[in-house]
């Protein structure tokens, strides 16, 4: 896939804590010598707190935001992703509280409790399709 300057996309984290967490950004522009993309995230600041982080990524870190899929509740062991600490974070519902979900992140052995507004079906993109954790549900 291509992207280009002005795009919304979502940056996947490779960084020893924050695997499984993809952080929205704007990319700003294309580097061709190297084949990267400089981005700039909606939520991440730089250290001095002077601005929005940019960082330069490669195509494998992009991809698109992903549709969004309207559920009216969430099921236990659904695959979703949780808003928290400026990211998403894939997680699985492992109880309902009212309109609250626990969710378990398998890669940090942690169970936290979100609020539904705070969660969204867990959607993987592969070879340019939306792939939905929920049975049945594909969007491109």
């Amino acid at each position: 896939m291509e992207f280009n300057k002005g795009d919304h996309v979502e940056v996947a984290s490779k960084e020893d804590g924050f695997l499984g967490s993809y952080f929205e950004a704007i990319l700003i522009s294309y580097l061709a010598i190297n084949k990267k993309y400089i981005v700039q995230y909606k939520t991440l600041v730089k250290d001095d707190l002077s601005g929005p982080l940019e960082e330069v990524v490669s195509l494998p870190e992009l991809r698109p935001v992903p549709p969004e899929i309207e559920v009216n509740e969430f099921d236990l062991c659904d695959q979703v992703d949780a808003f928290d600490s400026d990211g998403w974070w894939v997680g699985m519902v492992t109880a309902k509280i009212g309109r609250k979900y626990a969710v378990y992140f398998e890669n940090f052995g942690v169970e936290c409790v979100y609020h539904a507004k705070d969660l969204r079906v867990h959607q993987d993109w592969i070879d340019g399709t939306w792939i939905s954790s929920k049975e049945n549900e594909i969007s491109d």
